[in-house]
C-alpha cells in the first residue's frame, strides 16, 4: 500500500552579487515559520523540506466548511564545491527564507606529489 506524497516545488530566486563575492537564494514559504523548516546541507547540496498546513473557512449550504490542506515540500539547491554549513546564512522572515552563500571561486589545480 503505497500513500501518494505530493510535495510542492518551491518557488525560488537567485541572485547573485556583483560587489560582493555571496549568491543569496530566495524561497516563497507562504504563512510558514522558521520551526516549520528544515535545511541540510549533503555532498554540496543544501536540501530545504519542511510541512506546510493551509487552512481556509467557508460556508457552503448554510454548513461552515473547514478544509485543512497538508503538502510536504523540498528543493535541493547546488552549492559551490566546499561549501560548508558555517559558510551558509538562513533567515526566515514572514513566509520568506532567504539563504545566503558564497560564490565558487575558481579553484586552482591542485597538484598531487608522486612519490
Amino acid at each position: 500500500m503505497h500513500h501518494h506524497i505530493t510535495y510542492h516545488f518551491l518557488r525560488l530566486d537567485l541572485h547573485e552579487s556583483k560587489g560582493s563575492n555571496v549568491v543569496t537564494a530566495t524561497f516563497e514559504l507562504p504563512g510558514l515559520k522558521s520551526e516549520d523548516v528544515t535545511i541540510d546541507l549533503h555532498h554540496n547540496r543544501l536540501i530545504i523540506s519542511g510541512e506546510s498546513a493551509t487552512s481556509n473557512s467557508h460556508e457552503e449550504g448554510g454548513y461552515a466548511v473547514h478544509e485543512r490542506r497538508y503538502g510536504k515540500f523540498f528543493r535541493t539547491l547546488q552549492l559551490p564545491f566546499g561549501t560548508k554549513p558555517e559558510d551558509v546564512t538562513a533567515k526566515m522572515e514572514i513566509g520568506l527564507l532567504t539563504l545566503t552563500f558564497p560564490k565558487a571561486t575558481d579553484q586552482q589545480p591542485q597538484r598531487v606529489a608522486i612519490q
